[in-house]
């Protein structure tokens, strides 16, 4: 029997075993799920040295961060790949790779900002106001990665300073905004330290919304020094619906790196001037407490 082999049949013939096979599609790194090829693996093992998982289960701020960046970096600095997380994501915590052999910078970021930070330099992190600033955990490490597959366990540790707000009177009817604007601290750091990197006297800005009749308000202040310890230009500022400014106040705070700077008194109330008092107190998770009174 003599078979025809048209073009028409052949086509349809071609199209029939292409359905029939089922190639195989590599994972994206990022995407939480397990990649046998990878040859680096990164986990968040501890948090300030106590077990990650601890600081998923507990129920209040020290609940740590809720997103991970975790960014690879290439002997010349350039981004090699990056995973972003959210708590909510399948394999929060962790972060699979399919890199070159060679030298890398694995930079792990934990934060609760509302985006995540600027990755693309392995000079400089950077937060801004519009992704927001939160308590933030850093751990870098230099691994070389081969066809044998790397893991690494970050323990990351507290890289911020955190002067916090406290208005203690009560807020006026006419009042729907405080903002707060600073110079001597930084939105951006240096991953190989954890140090703020300077900004030539840029201030940093923060908005917060205020409800009218509330009181004892707290408002919560994040930012990377350039050093152990100095001090930021503070100017708080409530304003109104038509952003006139309807109170103010100027102070100079010290800060302390992975410490609470806590500046509590009367903001509409009180003295136009400001009386400092400090006192440094052990703080259960933070390093320590500076209670600043205006």
């Amino acid at each position: 029997m003599k078979l025809i082999k048209s073009p028409l049949f052949l086509l349809f013939l071609a199209i029939a075993i292409v359905s029939c096979e089922h190639p195989t599609i590599p994972e994206s790194s990022n995407s939480g799920k397990k990649d046998d090829k990878a040859n680096l693996i990164v986990n968040v093992a501890t948090v300030e040295h106590l077990p990650f998982p601890a600081f998923t289960t507990r129920a209040s701020v020290s609940e740590a961060f809720s997103r991970i960046s975790i960014a690879v970096f290439d002997s010349k600095g350039q981004r090699a790949d990056v995973s972003n997380k959210s708590r909510d994501d399948n394999g929060f915590g962790s972060a699979s790779f399919f890199l070159p052999s060679g030298t890398y910078q694995v930079v792990v970021i934990g934060h609760s900002a509302k985006q995540n930070p600027t990755t693309t330099d392995a000079s400089k992190i950077q937060f801004t106001k519009a992704t927001g600033y939160s308590d933030t955990f850093l751990h870098s490490e230099i691994v070389e990665v081969g066809d044998t597959p790397v893991v690494v366990n970050a323990d990351v540790q507290r890289i911020v300073s955190l002067c916090r707000v406290v208005v203690a009177d009560t807020i006026p009817e006419n009042v729907t905004k405080f903002h707060f604007e600073y110079t001597g601290g930084s939105g951006h750091f240096d991953p190989s330290t954890g140090y703020g990197i300077s900004t030539s006297g840029k201030n940093q800005q923060m908005d917060f919304d205020a409800v009218a009749g509330r009181d004892s308000t707290v408002y919560d202040l994040y930012t990377f020094l350039p050093d152990d310890a100095g001090s930021i230009h503070l100017k708080a500022q409530a304003k109104d619906a038509e952003d006139n400014t309807v109170c103010a106040r100027e102070i100079d705070v010290p800060l302390k790196r992975r410490q609470i700077s806590k500046l509590s008194g009367n903001f509409f109330s009180g003295a136009s001037g400001s009386t400092i008092t400090i006192v440094i107190s052990v703080d259960d998770e933070w390093e320590g407490e500076m209670i600043i009174n205006f």
